[in-house]
């Protein structure tokens, strides 16, 4: 759970930096912190600048095959379908998420916000099928929500 709760922690600094409310962290078989990283999508322009991209990609670079496949990634809110492929891509082991992608479709519905992803609301299953996944962890997505609240809130000022 601690390595969660840093993921909601580092999406509240994507919030904080003014991008939207993702935060990743990555760990290796033993439960150590080998890289983690925020969404920055907003501040640099580029939407391909999920965290959980962005630890794919570290984890291409800096790890071995089976270091990569013994690995967990640990996010705020479950992958999207450009992340999921990346992760199964590169090899990476499974994933542990605090909030799902039903749950930010359901939060934005609930606050009367159009859905304006280009891609099809797959889960990770889907493009991943037989990878380890677990979550929601109810009590982790009731934070998340709060920061997509807080997210869109800072939407609505500066529109």
């Amino acid at each position: 759970m601690v390595h969660l709760r840093r993921c909601v922690d580092l999406a509240a600094e994507a919030v904080d930096a003014g991008d939207w409310p993702f935060g990743s962290l990555l760990a290796d078989a033993d439960g150590k912190v080998l890289a983690e990283d925020r969404n920055r999508e907003s501040s640099t322009g580029d939407p391909t600048r999920h965290p959980e991209f962005e630890l794919a990609r570290w984890a291409a670079t800096h790890l071995d095959p089976e270091e990569r496949a013994t690995a967990t990634v640990y996010t705020s809110g479950e992958h999207c379908p450009m992340c999921a492929a990346a992760h199964g891509w590169v090899g990476l082991g499974r994933i542990v998420y605090a909030s799902s992608s039903r749950q930010a479709r359901d939060w934005k519905a609930e606050w009367g916000v159009p859905v304006t992803s280009p891609l099809s609301p797959l889960s990770i299953r889907d493009v991943v099928p037989g990878l380890e996944v677990a979550g929601p962890v109810p009590e982790l997505a009731e934070r998340v929500k709060e920061l997509h609240l807080r997210f869109r809130r800072g939407i609505d000022a500066a529109g």
